[in-house]
């Protein structure tokens, strides 16, 4: 056997090592829940298709959505364990638009952090098998949700900050915008009434369609939305805060104590997610971690401690995290604890000098 087939037969044991059901979802899914739940950033990426009737399908992009939207049809509450490794198909920049990954995924585990020590501990058995001893990178989502909750801002503002975490350009220009905010007092808005009264009349005007596009029902309460948002103001002094935090960056427990400082000097009680990475440290040993304040997926499912493994060249070879809301997302009724990682095969093998 070849070093190459020795190293997949190997990844192939991991994958079966882990006590987990081998899930293997269909190749032909539907493409709604990625529109969904990734956005179109994502959905550029799938190679979509449709049936007779319209309907639009996707190859399989990704294992989690169907893993845990068949285990929500099975009826959720009992812990369940999966594994996988198989081709997913995206369209990609560089490199063929099928590749093969592998993961886990734990979902409604007992404990959470017993759980995400499993899904790290997986990752990093899965890099050791072709030599790679990788970067991690760490974020917090649920340390950046405390901070989010307990700063002084209009709680209007809170979901829109919180939906552009982890895109770096977007929260750059929300907040810049709001930095730009004037503080004037603004004039009194018209009512919805008479803002519909006036929308409508400029539509016939104008000679468009009342009922085409939007109506000058969504127009008016998209105006009066905007309007309210302009209005109230988040205060500099929590921009600030802001801008100080997600600029955070730098050897895990440097980092954290930055944090911890930002928080006394702010009186934030951000403790208990602190204390939840510290203890995720012990299992990653002599790894070399960083601690990146503004990093998550671009995923608003994920909610606690996300992760990143790189190599030499600088490819992600592994990621995952906690994504506690995915399945409310997907029609459960309560949040459930989940953890999960992939590990991209083709990039691993790349690692590899030939």
């Amino acid at each position: 056997m070849t070093g190459a087939a020795l190293r997949r037969a190997n990844l192939e044991s991991l994958v079966e090592a882990q006590g987990a059901c081998r899930a293997t979802p269909p190749l032909l899914l539907s493409a709604d829940p990625y529109f969904d739940l990734a956005g179109e950033e994502f959905g550029r990426r799938l190679l979509l298709t449709t049936d007779t009737t319209g309907a639009e399908y996707c190859l399989r992009p990704d294992f989690t959505l169907p893993i845990v939207a068949s285990y929500i049809e099975d009826g959720v509450g009992e812990p369940a364990a999966f594994s996988y490794m198989g081709p997913i198909f995206r369209q990609r920049e560089n490199g063929p638009a099928e590749f093969d990954q592998a993961g886990i995924e734990l979902l409604a585990q007992p404990d959470g952090d017993v759980a995400l020590d499993q899904v790290l501990t997986f990752a990093r058995a899965a890099l050791s098998i072709f030599g790679v001893a990788p970067d991690i990178r760490l974020g917090g989502v649920g340390l950046f949700e405390a901070l989010l909750v307990q700063a002084d801002m209009p709680d209007a503002w809170r979901p829109r900050i919180r939906n552009r975490f982890g895109h770096t350009e977007a929260m750059n220009r929300l907040l810049t915008r709001l930095e730009a905010a004037p503080d004037a007092p603004r004039d009194k808005q018209p009512s919805r009434k008479a803002l519909v009264e006036d929308i409508t009349e400029q539509m016939v005007a104008s000679g468009l369609s009342l009922s085409e596009s939007r109506s000058p029902e969504e127009i008016a309460d998209r105006y009066l939305e905007q309007q309210a948002l302009d209005a109230a103001q988040v205060p500099s002094a929590t921009l600030k805060l802001l801008r100080d935090y997600l600029a955070i960056s730098g050897p895990v427990l440097q980092a954290l104590t930055r944090i911890e400082a930002l928080a006394a000097r702010h009186k934030l009680m951000l403790g208990v997610p602190i204390r939840t990475i510290r203890r995720h440290l012990n299992g990653l040993g002599e790894a070399r971690v960083t601690f990146d304040a503004g990093f998550s997926p671009r995923l608003d499912y994920y909610t606690g401690i996300v992760f990143e493994m790189t190599g030499p060249n600088g490819e992600v070879l592994a990621s995952g995290g906690q994504y506690d809301r995915l399945l409310e997302r997907l029609g459960a009724t309560a949040p459930i604890a989940a953890s999960g990682c992939s590990v991209w095969v083709d990039r691993l093998e790349a690692e590899v000098a030939p």
